[in-house]
């Protein structure tokens, strides 16, 4: 490893006088050491070697002649040697502040394909790491790699150009520099020449280019400036792709939809247009034996529409209920979770609808046995709160004797223990107007799931939201109305545990304890 301390020592004088001989020997025995693995890179980084290599690329940078361009490379090469695989190194050569020296490389050599090639491979390694991000968003990366994206026509220039554009595209900052750079233009140009073909090489370019399309709406800004109030013609091309007969672009016309789908001005634009029924087709064409992403998209871009107030009755009467109701059947966790979603968002506040669902046998049936779902731990919740909205947005007895008959009880009281307080609060709701307007119904299984010791635990926990204990509180006083569940609240002394919530810093809660320390001293 002297020859190495040796070789750097040169390297730095050459630095001021760049004689090509010079630096020739010096790379040789560079590369050797490298090529020891990480013993060679632990004796590099350790002389500084790192630093100096990336010092001759900034001298040597704007120099065009093709002697220098082989030298370019060498060095890249041997920094991407040196760092490969180890993230470590990497971060090092960003502190360095390699990003900005290569960007300007290939802005100066993109005719060079070598030298490019070179390139594209570092900004793929470097870009896996979150700390680069910060340091491409202050160069003009995005503008180079989209000007040379379109200058290529091999697919492997193409591939490689992508395997830079996705790590990249997943910072914000990035993604609407992408879209200002004309990336967007370049795929829809890309979908276009591809999605006819059965060559195996461009149906993966049709999958990249879409799915890098749905990664930039990811970004709030980026998506934003392509929706242009619903007439931007990127917005329009990707509706284009949703009645499509290629599976690729139906999905990724769904997903486009669903991140369009991200603030209420959009949904409600997009529902007047009748983006709606378009996605109802879509998944009309894949209930029997259909594809799982494409169910699984359609359904979240319904599921987001489906967010503004407005839009419920629209959606409603559009049928999207029994368009989502065809899933009901499936057997795929994601189709079912997004399914149970779109029920939830589609009957907030709206009665006639809950009621209408609720007294669906079929449908709490099938979210009773979801509820069961312990290896699915969303499309458990997801059933819970369904369960819990029929009740609380229908305020119907029958959908309440459903519910009891299908053996749903015990998981709205299971619901109540849940460790998120949103969950919590809706099975509480639900309980108390089961217990206001159906108590003889549901008492049985009210008492075996052990309701009233939940609601003792939840008023002597001191972790436990003011809303919980305010809500547990009016359904104990409701639950009184029943004779055996009156008699478990008198055995448990809820009396201690109420009349210490009357100093409770939240007033409504310290008021509904006053109420219900009187209801239990007159029951008592």
């Amino acid at each position: 490893m002297d020859n190495l301390s040796d070789t750097l020592k040169k390297l730095k004088i050459t630095a001021v006088d760049k004689t090509e001989d010079s630096l020739e020997g010096c790379l040789d025995c560079l590369l050797q050491a490298l090529a020891q693995n990480n013993e060679g890179r632990s004796a590099v980084d350790q002389a500084g070697g790192a630093q100096i290599v990336i010092d001759h690329l900034r001298s040597l940078c704007s120099i065009t002649d093709p002697a220098n361009e082989k030298l370019l490379t060498v060095f890249c090469g041997m920094l991407m040697n040196y760092s490969n695989e180890n993230d470590s190194l990497q971060a090092q050569l960003i502190n360095m502040g390699v990003i900005p020296t290569l960007v300007k490389l290939l802005g100066i050599h993109c005719q060079n394909a070598a030298l490019t090639e070179m390139c594209l491979v570092a900004f793929g390694n470097l870009a896996e790491l979150e700390s680069s991000k910060e340091q491409f968003a202050s160069t003009n990366i995005a503008e180079e790699l989209v000007k040379l994206f379109k200058k290529q026509i091999e697919h492997d220039k193409r591939e490689m150009i992508f395997e830079v554009l996705a790590p990249l595209a997943e910072n914000d900052a990035i993604k609407l520099q992408l879209v200002e750079a004309g990336l967007v233009e370049c795929l829809l140009e890309i979908v276009q020449q591809k999605v006819d073909s059965d060559k195996e090489d461009d149906i993966t370019e049709l999958k990249t280019g879409s799915d890098l399309m749905v990664l930039l709406l990811l970004g709030d800004e980026s998506m934003q400036k392509l929706f242009e109030g619903g007439k931007g013609s990127v917005f329009q091309r990707v509706l284009s792709w949703i009645p499509s007969n290629n599976h690729q672009l139906q999905l990724a016309g769904a997903l486009a939809i669903a991140n369009f789908a991200r603030n209420d001005g959009n949904c409600i634009h997009m529902v007047d247009n009748g983006i709606v029924e378009k996605l109802m087709d879509l998944l009309d064409r894949h209930v029997e034996d259909g594809n799982v992403t494409v169910q699984h998209a359609a359904l979240s871009a319904l599921r987001n529409l489906a967010i503004p107030v407005i839009n419920k009755a629209k959606m409603l009467s559009a049928g999207v209920t029994e368009a989502v109701l065809k899933f009901l059947k499936s057997e795929m966790p994601p189709v079912q979770f997004k399914l149970l979603g779109t029920l939830r968002m589609l009957i907030d506040a709206q009665a006639e609808a809950a009621e209408q669902l609720g007294k669906n046998v079929k449908l709490v049936e099938r979210l009773v046995e979801w509820c069961e779902a312990k290896d699915h731990a969303g499309v458990m919740g997801e059933s819970n709160r369904l369960l819990s909205a029929l009740i609380r947005h229908s305020k119907s007895k029958d959908v309440i004797k459903t519910i009891v008959q299908s053996g749903g009880i015990k998981h709205l009281v299971t619901m109540a223990t849940s460790e998120h307080v949103i969950m919590q609060n809706e099975a509480l709701v639900a309980l108390a107007l089961i217990a206001a307007l159906e108590l003889g119904t549901a008492e049985k299984d009210l008492e075996s799931a052990k309701l009233v010791q939940i609601l003792h635990r939840l008023l002597a926990d001191e972790r436990s939201a003011p809303e919980i204990k305010y809500n547990s509180m009016v359904l104990i006083c409701a639950l009184m109305g029943s004779e055996s569940l009156h008699k478990e609240v008198q055995d448990l002394a809820f009396l201690d545990v109420v009349s210490k919530l009357r100093s409770h810093e939240n007033k409504s809660v310290a008021q509904q304890a006053s109420l219900t320390e009187q209801r239990l001293t007159v029951e008592s």
